[in-house]
């Protein structure tokens, strides 16, 4: 017997499946696109165990007969495509025929179909790749597909899923797109114990992005809109010897981009808020991201990234959505013209944007929480007078921000720990990459600076015996509270201060999700909230110094981590980075004048922490030129 066998077909299919099905947001993402290709008007989709235990989708859509409901299960057998040149034009969102199989081989799959000029529908039942039943049924029209315990003949793939509320955040994110693509179209997500997403048909793509996101969002976008046609990029054509007599150019057809970009105001630290769809599918492709790059550069930090929800329409034959088995990578024929005219067109809607947007800052981005609602319990000293946390101040030029949900405040960029040159002399700042073998003297210094006051309401100046220093106080600060809240969170005595009416924060279904997993986290660290409703939660007490604005701003960093990053993190760098955000929205500002006795404390309480050279992000919090440096600057050394 020779060595070469044909494989079976259930382990064809299952080897498919590993293409094909990598999580359970891979089974939501096939059989949502074929319920979108049958003109459904209605989706429902249902997830209990993270999709482990159940995933079933309904739809509207035109369903299909007996006949087509079992070939569907045949492997690459497909309503989609006819020859070999429809590969070249496919304006469908499923193409492939090996969704339903491949998916089927690894779970119990029901199927529930029926045409609207059949009186009655079909049922199939298939276990691991094999039918069990069908049977004739009384079914409304449309499709219905149940998927229960993913990967049961397979635990080996089983065991590499994440945790459950991981998989349903996925889920979540991935509905979430498709009704954004889809405005006119009805979209539900529900889990087993609540409804995550219910967005009823609308008319236009900015009443979804309202719908979805807020009126936050709408106000932070601004509207993207170009057409041009494909004869600019010189559509190739077959040469004279291959055209028949009757041969006629081909309309080249027109690129179009529509959907919203952020203002340069509003800044992410990842790309997870960007979203694009070629021919209303999403796509995750490094040529329009690269584009978008270009487009916001030197307009926002290089280090940040925008928010985006950007739709390219163009005709069939201009993209190649046969890449990849999972579908979420394209090629374009003209790929260079569609680079250039993505960059150019979001480019000059944000120069025309930018004058305007720097002014809606300046007159809306600040803090529309009172701080009557809150109780006086700030951590500085000083008396009765207005506490230095004061929402009504401005905001710094880069406030901390990063979560999934949009705002208005721009992102922190991290500066890297470095040096600053001067002739024939370096002066540190920061910390170096190793320990410092001098911090100790560096903490005994700090001790005894005399403040000589503010430049320009947010740096310190003061002196001591070593030279001249700079303090910024607001990173300085935010070490302070950084150091206090871990702590206190270690002995289990978070001060907090309650709320004399609850805050309500609307949240995305992901956020939600991120907010079941850190509440016990959370609750540690001083916070008191529980759901109120699907998307929102009910803030009724929060950290000590945290107030207004700045509370929402740091719950929503904190849930916007991505999901890729909580997974690799364990229990202490989780800590960390809730107490860091804590500290970094806690902390004074910049541009807040101090009074003597409040710059005095903050110095004192600076020497008294572990690391006072940088806070918790990594940013310097002083600069210090010593006698040696200023006279050498002055040539007198």
């Amino acid at each position: 017997m020779g060595r070469i066998r044909v494989l079976s077909d259930v382990v064809a299919n299952q080897i498919a499946a590993g293409e094909v099905v990598e999580r359970p947001a891979s089974v939501v993402k096939e059989l949502l696109e074929n319920s979108l290709d049958a003109q459904a008007t209605r989706i429902r989709v249902e997830v209990e165990g993270g999709g482990r235990k159940l995933i079933r989708i309904v739809d509207n859509g035109h369903g299909m007969g007996k006949d087509d409901a079992l070939l569907a299960f045949e492997r690459h057998a497909t309503s989609k495509l006819r020859t070999s040149d429809d590969l070249l034009s496919i304006a469908t969102l499923g193409f492939r025929g090996e969704a339903l199989p491949s998916i089927a081989s690894v779970s119990r799959l029901l199927l529930e179909t029926r045409l609207a000029e059949e009186a009655s529908g079909t049922l199939v039942d298939i276990a691991g790749g094999k039918i069990i039943r069908v049977d004739d049924a009384g079914l409304p029209v449309g499709t219905t597909i149940a998927i229960r315990d993913l990967f049961f003949n397979t635990p080996a793939r089983r065991k590499f899923l994440k945790a459950e509320q991981t998989e349903l955040a996925h889920i979540a994110a991935l509905v979430t797109h498709y009704a954004l693509a889809h405005p006119e179209k009805h979209f539900e997500l529900h889990s087993a114990t609540q409804a995550l997403l219910i967005a009823p048909s609308v008319a236009t793509a900015a009443d979804r992005l309202f719908q979805i996101f807020g009126k936050d969002a709408a106000n932070a976008m601004i509207s993207v809109t170009a057409e041009m046609d494909f004869t600019r990029a010189g559509v190739p054509e077959p040469p004279p010897w291959k055209r028949d007599e009757d041969y006629t150019p081909p309309d080249p057809g027109y690129l179009r981009i529509t959907g919203f970009v952020s203002k340069p105001e509003l800044q992410k630290l990842n790309r997870n808020s960007i979203y694009i769809f070629v021919n209303r599918r999403l796509v995750r492709d490094k040529l329009i991201l690269h584009a978008l790059t270009e487009a916001y550069r030197n307009i926002i930090p290089p280090t940040s990234f925008p928010v985006v929800l950007l739709f390219l329409e163009m005709p069939a034959q201009e993209v190649d959505v046969n890449v990849h088995p999972a579908k979420t990578e394209v090629r374009f024929r003209q790929s260079t013209f569609v680079h250039d005219f993505v960059r150019d067109t979001v480019r000059a809607t944000l120069m025309e944007a930018r004058p305007v947007a720097s002014f809606a800052t300046a007159l809306h981005n600040s803090p529309h929480a009172s701080a009557s609602l809150m109780l006086d319990v700030s951590p500085l000293p000083g008396g009765p007078e207005p506490p230095v946390f004061d929402p009504n101040l401005p905001q710094q030029a880069f406030a901390a921000e990063d979560g999934d949900s949009f705002d208005l405040a721009a992102s922190i960029v991290p500066e890297s720990p470095g040096r600053i040159a001067f002739p024939e002399t370096q002066i540190p700042v920061g910390y170096d990459a190793a320990p410092s073998p001098d911090e100790g003297e560096t903490l005994n210094a700090l001790a005894t600076l005399k403040p000589l006051g503010q430049l320009r309401d947010s740096f310190i100046l003061a002196v001591n015996d070593e030279g001249l220093w700079i303090v910024d106080q607001h990173v300085a600060h935010e070490r302070v509270l950084f150091e206090k809240i871990l702590r206190e969170r270690e002995v289990e005595k978070v001060q907090r201060q309650r709320l004399l009416m609850p805050v309500l924060v609307d949240l995305l279904p992901a956020q939600m999700i991120s907010f079941a997993r850190l509440a016990d986290e959370l609750e540690r660290n001083g916070f008191e909230a529980e759901p109120f409703g699907p998307h929102t939660i009910a803030i009724k007490a929060a950290p000590v110094g945290l107030e207004g604005r700045e509370m929402e701003r740091m719950l929503e960093e904190v849930l916007g981590v991505p999901d890729r990053e909580q997974q690799a993190e364990n229990a202490e760098a989780r800590r960390h980075r809730i107490a860091a955000s804590i500290a970094c929205h806690a902390a004074i500002k910049i541009n807040t004048p101090l009074e003597p006795t409040k710059v005095d404390w903050l110095l004192r309480e600076l020497a008294k922490t572990e690391h006072p050279t940088s806070c918790p992000h990594g940013r310097p919090i002083a600069l210090r030129y010593s006698h040696k440096d200023i006279q050498r600057a002055f040539h007198r050394i």
